[in-house]
């Protein structure tokens, strides 16, 4: 498989001979509010032009509706045919933007032999959790290709934990950026990703959603910087740059 990062959380992933786009947040610099008064966001440009990021996508997959993972660029740029998974709850919003074939996701389902499998998240904690919703990971499987767990907007919790321990897979993709709301994390940081990463000694991490939106304090320098103490290498734990894009096997292959 390939793995290309575009920008935060919006991923290009090749799998089992087609193209899926995560969470895509198309916006040019600046063409959000600030979520923490320092920054519009983006804070980062995409790497290519947007329709150059859409034009291979076969599927979406959208994870929750938050404007950075799917904004106001994505509702129109994105071909009203083109096939759309999405958190169970969301499909109405979608759909009333005009997409044809939206999925969501309430059980695994099966794309051109790719199996997608939802897998749960928490946005947050305590209070501030009602306030972020919800949210779904993803879990992808086929033949042939290493098993992919996409864990999206999520802090570190139980569940994660379980769904690593039952699914072995051999790539995961955090969301590893520290953003937090009134001191409250709402996606995993530094630490978080860390413990990932121990916690599935077979796996590739791959840390995004990182240095793209004002309320991240986690850059990549200070997550390679704790891996590197920490003893875990960067063949473990992969910090893709904007546009880059890697090749990623099976543990066991």
């Amino acid at each position: 498989m390939q793995l290309q990062l575009i920008r935060n959380a919006t991923v290009l992933l090749r799998y089992a001979g087609h193209a899926l786009l995560v969470d895509p947040m198309l916006g040019a610099r600046h063409t959000l509010p600030s979520f923490a008064g320092q920054e519009a966001n983006p804070t980062a440009d995409l790497p290519f032009p947007a329709e150059q990021v859409v034009a291979p996508a076969e599927l979406a997959l959208i994870s929750h509706l938050h404007p950075d993972h799917y904004d106001g660029a994505a509702a129109r740029l994105l071909p009203r045919e083109l096939p759309l998974v999405c958190r169970a709850g969301d499909e109405e919003v979608l759909r009333s933007d005009g997409f044809q074939q939206v999925t969501p996701l309430s059980t695994a389902i099966t794309w051109h032999g790719i199996q997608i499998q939802p897998a749960p998240g928490r946005h947050g904690s305590g209070p501030i959790l009602d306030r972020m919703g919800e949210v779904t990971g993803v879990v992808l499987r086929a033949a042939g290709e290493p098993t992919v767990y996409w864990a999206g907007d999520t802090v570190l919790y139980e569940e994660v934990l379980g769904t690593i321990a039952s699914v072995q897979p051999d790539v995961i993709v955090t969301h590893s950026g520290g953003a937090a709301f009134g001191g409250t994390l709402i996606i995993m940081d530094a630490q978080q990703t860390l413990e990932v990463a121990r916690a599935a000694p077979q796996a590739t991490v791959v840390a995004t959603h990182l240095e793209a939106l004002d309320h991240c304090a986690t850059t990549r320098q200070m997550l390679r910087d704790a891996a590197t103490a920490a003893g875990i290498s960067s063949t473990r734990l992969r910090l893709p740059q904007d546009g880059e894009a890697l090749t990623l096997e099976a543990a066991r292959a």
